[in-house]
């Protein structure tokens, strides 16, 4: 007569493995994930700048022949004073707001309209890093604009 064999010593095991699983996916999900995600801490007068800066999108800005379409074209923002930029579409055609080089801002994320912006929208977008960004509507390339975001002076 055999003796029988235990199968406890596999239900252990699999035991074993689901609480090291959890325990991993617990770490990774309540440590290493939020800091990697964290934002960086940013003072209270860029997230609040006291001014705003506006831009519009003309009329007539769509056709290729007219010079002016952003206006003001080459905008100097700074940060803590009016680094909050809106841009808003006065025009009768949707445009958009893409940069040059894709840039991600280390507290508001990626630069650029989600889609056109229609007609009597606005698009506003929040830096709070200095840089130089150049931008253009993606549906009418001869649309271009520029922003330099300094730091603020004293």
């Amino acid at each position: 007569m055999s003796t029988p064999t235990s199968s406890h010593a596999y239900g252990i095991g699999i035991m074993a493995i689901i609480v090291g699983a959890a325990a991993g996916i617990g770490y990774y999900q309540m440590y290493y994930l939020p800091e990697l995600n964290a934002k960086p801490k940013v003072s209270a007068e860029i997230l609040n700048p006291v001014g705003t800066t506006h831009i519009q999108m003309i009329p007539g800005a769509a056709n290729p022949d007219q010079k002016d379409n952003f206006i003001p074209k080459l905008v100097p923002v700074q940060l803590g004073v009016d680094n909050k930029v809106v841009w808003t579409n006065t025009d009768d055609t949707a445009h958009t707001v893409t940069p040059d080089t894709p840039y991600d801002d280390p507290y508001s994320g990626e630069f650029g309209s989600p889609g056109v912006i229609k007609p009597g929208t606005t698009y506003e977008f929040l830096f709070t890093a200095d840089q130089k960004i150049s931008y253009h509507c993606t549906p009418h390339p001869w649309m271009k604009g520029s922003l330099e975001i300094t730091k603020q002076r004293f």
